[in-house]
C-alpha cells in the first residue's frame, strides 16, 4: 500500500481522520482553515516557481524542491501543529531516500508569522520511526471500524469536525 503524507499526519494526528481518509470520506473540500492554508501555499514566495521544480513520488506531492541543494520547501499557515508539519517533511525526506535521493533537508516556512524552521538530514533512527508510522498506518487503515472520536484542542479547528461532533450529537 503506498500512503501519503496525509496518512502520515492523520495517524499521528488523529486515528478517526485517517481511518476516515482512507475510506474516503473527505471533509477537506468544505474547510475554510485548509482552503486559506492552500491560498496561503499558492499566493506566497510565487518567484519559486522558476527556481524550484514540483516533484510527485509514491503518492507524496512536493511543491517546492531545491534539487541543486537537495532542499525540500514546505510552506504552512500556521504552527499550531508543528510536530505533524515535521513529520510531513521526515516523510517527504524518507520517501525520497528509498527513491535514490538521500541527504535531503527541509525549511518549514511560516509566512504569516514570518518563522522558518530547518528540518536536518534523516537519522537512522528517523527512518526507523518513519517504517513504525508506516506499519501503524496499514493497522489502522486495515481495521473495518472507525476509531473512537478523540478531544483535542485541533478538533475545533479540523475538517472532520462537523462530522465527529456536529453529526453523532443528533
Amino acid at each position: 500500500m503506498q500512503f501519503t503524507a496525509s496518512h502520515i499526519i492523520y495517524y499521528l494526528l488523529c486515528h478517526r481522520k485517517l481511518w476516515l481518509f482512507h475510506n474516503n470520506i473527505q471533509m477537506e473540500h468544505t474547510s475554510d482553515t485548509v482552503y486559506e492554508g492552500k491560498l496561503i501555499g499558492e499566493t506566497t514566495y510565487q518567484q519559486r516557481a522558476e527556481r524550484y521544480t514540483q516533484l510527485e513520488m509514491e503518492g507524496i506531492k512536493i511543491d517546492f524542491f531545491d534539487a541543486k541543494a537537495k532542499v525540500i520547501h514546505e510552506t504552512k499557515k500556521s504552527d499550531k501543529a508543528e510536530q505533524a508539519h515535521i513529520a510531513q517533511v521526515r516523510y517527504y525526506q524518507y520517501v525520497l531516500e528509498r527513491n535514490g535521493i538521500a541527504g535531503t533537508s527541509a525549511i518549514l516556512e511560516y509566512p504569516k508569522l514570518r518563522k522558518t524552521e530547518l528540518i536536518p538530514p534523516l537519522t537512522h533512527a528517523d527512518r526507523l520511526q518513519m517504517a513504525e508510522w508506516e506499519k501503524g498506518v496499514q493497522v489502522l487503515i486495515e481495521s473495518q471500524t472507525c476509531p473512537p472520536r478523540i478531544k483535542k484542542s485541533l478538533c475545533k479547528s479540523c475538517s472532520y469536525y462537523e462530522f465527529c461532533y456536529v453529526a453523532e450529537a443528533e
